[in-house]
């Protein structure tokens, strides 16, 4: 049985009290200086969009002393999901850039603020094809409606002006469908955004088997949160613009995208339904478009990110670089799960503006004093850093690398409950687990954070995970990337069913990682865990668990968790007990990134 989902109540309240909590980093204040004064013009703009008009609502920041004699690069930003160009974690990015010389052009995203037209995802055949209109306009060939033309900005070529972008989640996505569309961009910055749709809002982390063709376990908390601040938009947007309704049964997004939330909300996934639901969120999705950026990248992700989580700036890196496209990615430590307004000491506070006092605000300065400024000379630093929470000192946080740490480490599943470190070490044995009608295990409340709630720790319920658990490790172990496990299990209800011809009928399961203190306190990494849909419970399959950094001290122990359920997705249908049998020649493998002092 499916479990229906009750998430309209806590969606509805982030909606009607703190819709702009999920970007609110993104305001990037006044810097410490205070040099640099501006001009703000409140701009319209009539652009074409996907096949028809639409108007996008800007405010264009024009540095002091920046003409047509003395032109200036710009920098271009639009909202996270639920925000506009007025919030403060949007217009702020405007004022930041234009305090340090850059001409900046801030929007309200289609189908937000005062810009009209639906919400279509970030589809760079719409919202793309709209931000390139933008950039007609700071290449001086396209007017704003009241005849504003822009002289002042920085020309590669004529039609072809100098312009960067940064944002983040929303804001982030929308950077690179418009590269894609548009090669005039010269500098990406997406923070905390999204790979592929299909894995942010329904992830399946099995690898294999046909996977990519499989749903996995909806995220229903984070998915409907969004759905309905979008869905809600008259009552807090007064004098909507008309192109951004669609119809009764879905007000204000495109089509398809309502197609594909009434299919993740009914429990039920029938071929056609699925099909077309992973081929939407994936045509929206950089996943499918990548192929045409070429635009320098520097990719931010956040450590604790339960939606959009570290696998997802890995892919678009992998993919980027492989093709050619100059990129880096940072790992830092805020992401859309708790920390957003706080950042620890040392971090990057957008809310503040001082980019220059850390790491990350330094690197993004130079990456565009290189591509924007053309400064050749300017490091741009190494090609991987990431945030270390174990470090006491906020200027020593940031290791970096010249690449991804590798799987280098191996435990085995033993059929006595342990995780040893030798196959030779496996003993025989079989357990078993099975799932209720209900969840009975907890990761997360998803938008605890962004509404005030407390969220209880995690916990499994006996008799419905199993668990292995390592010796008291020898020495401090340093994970820093996705885990890896390969997994073999038995369930003769889900070889019945798992050919229904309705994906929803296989066997779903959720992998996790705790690290065990001496006293017996569990942690799971800012709360993430691998949901899957296997495929086929006949053969082997392997699980990639959300990237990490973590310290292991020595002394602690790692318990790997396979759970019938997690109360932040929608799990399996119908009771279906599955038994792990394990031998020394034939077990579970789980592979961990370790990287050295």
């Amino acid at each position: 049985m499916s479990r229906r989902v009750p998430g309209i109540h806590a969606a509805l309240a982030l909606t009607l009290t703190a819709p702009l909590a999920l970007t609110a980093p993104l305001a990037l204040g006044t810097p410490a200086s205070g040099a640099g004064q501006y001009t703000v013009t409140a701009l319209k703009f009539t652009v074409p969009a996907g096949g028809r008009d639409c108007t996008v609502d800007a405010d264009l920041y024009r540095p002091a002393g920046v003409d047509h004699a003395h032109p200036a690069p710009a920098v271009l930003a639009t909202n996270g999901f639920g925000g506009s160009k007025s919030d403060g974690s949007t217009d702020s990015i405007g004022k930041a850039f234009a305090q340090r010389g850059y001409v900046g052009l801030v929007y309200s995203g289609l189908g937000f603020g005062k810009s009209g037209c639906l919400v279509s995802l970030d589809d760079p055949g719409i919202d793309g094809q709209a931000a390139s209109g933008l950039i007609d306009f700071l290449a001086g060939t396209r007017a704003a409606d009241d005849g504003t033309r822009a002289d002042f900005v920085t020309l590669d070529a004529k039609g072809d002006p100098r312009v960067g972008m940064i944002g983040g989640s929303y804001g982030g996505a929308i950077q690179l469908a418009t590269a894609a569309v548009d090669h005039r961009v010269d500098a990406l910055v997406p923070m905390i955004t999204w790979h592929d749709l299909a894995y942010s809002l329904d992830p399946n982390n099995a690898v294999g088997q046909g996977s990519r063709d499989v749903p996995g376990a909806f995220k229903w908390q984070w998915t409907n949160a969004f759905y309905l601040i979008g869905e809600t938009q008259p009552l807090t947007v007064p004098g909507l613009d008309p192109t951004r309704v669609n119809s009764l049964s879905c007000v204000h997004f495109v089509s398809r995208a309502c197609a594909i939330i009434r299919t993740l909300n009914s429990g039920s996934y029938p071929p056609a339904a699925t099909a077309d639901l992973l081929a939407y969120a994936r045509g929206v999705s950089p996943v499918t478009y990548l192929k045409q950026v070429k635009a320098p990248t520097l990719l931010v992700q956040g450590q604790a990110d339960t939606l959009f989580n570290l696998n997802e700036a890995t892919a678009t890196y992998k993919t980027l670089t492989a093709q050619g496209t100059t990129t880096k990615m940072i790992w830092q430590s805020w992401g859309h799960s708790g920390g957003m307004t706080d950042p620890a000491a040392g971090e990057l506070d957008l809310t503040k503006g001082d980019l220059e006092a850390s790491y990350v605000g330094r690197r993004i300065l130079s990456w565009f004093d290189r591509y924007l400024l053309k400064r050749t000379g300017t490091d741009t630093g190494p090609a991987f850093a990431y945030y270390r929470d174990w470090i006491a000192n906020p200027a020593d946080t940031y290791a970096t690398t010249n690449q991804l740490p590798a799987l280098d480490e191996k435990f085995y599943l033993s059929g006595d409950g342990k995780l040893v470190d030798d196959r030779d070490k496996v003993a025989s044995g079989s357990r078993g687990y099975a799932n209720w009608l209900v969840p009975t295990s907890h990761s997360e409340s998803s938008l605890s954070g962004a509404i005030g709630l407390p969220d209880p720790g995690p916990y499994d319920t006996a008799g419905t995970y199993l668990g292995w658990t390592s010796a008291p490790l020898t020495r401090t172990t340093d994970v820093v990337g996705a885990p890896k496990a390969t997994l073999k299990v038995d369930s003769p209800k889900a070889r019945q069913s798992q050919n229904s011809g309705d994906a929803a009928d296989n066997l779903v399961l959720f992998a996790k990682l705790y690290d065990v203190a001496p006293d017996g306190t569990k942690t799971l990494v800012h709360r993430l865990v691998a949901p899957v849909r296997v495929p086929d419970v006949t053969k082997s399959f392997t699980v990639t668990l959300p990237g990490i950094v973590h310290r292991y001290e020595k002394g602690h122990r790692l318990r790997f968790v396979i759970a019938a359920s997690d109360d932040a997705y929608t799990g399996n249908r119908g009771i279906k007990p599955v038994t792990v049998v394990s031998s020394p020649g034939d077990t579970g493998v789980l592979e961990l990134p370790v990287v050295g002092d």
